[in-house]
């Protein structure tokens, strides 16, 4: 029964981080809801098995995760909170 709930539940991460990149065209946005889901898929498997290679794999899992957005967010570039107050043209200086 585990089993197949952890097959649906990745299906329907594939199929939600597909719909956020189509409805926002926000690849970062579909990586975030895509990885999410996949932890809770791993964190359902977990769930089936309490022994400690599944423990570990669940636990990989989530690292995995982390430094994977991590990754992703390092180089994004600054919004528009971060970027310098814009000059009035007639302002001297």
């Amino acid at each position: 029964m585990i089993r197949v709930l952890v097959t649906a539940v990745t299906a329907a991460a594939a199929l939600a981080g597909l719909a956020v990149l189509v409805g926002t065209g926000s690849w970062r946005s579909a990586m975030r809801v895509l990885l999410d889901l996949l932890t809770a898929a791993g964190l359902l498997r977990l769930a089936g098995g309490q022994d400690w290679p599944d423990l570990a794999a669940a636990a990989a899992i989530v690292l995995l995760r982390r430094l994977l957005w991590a990754a992703l967010t390092a180089g994004a570039p600054p919004g528009r909170a971060h970027s310098p107050p814009q000059r009035a043209p007639d302002a001297p200086g």
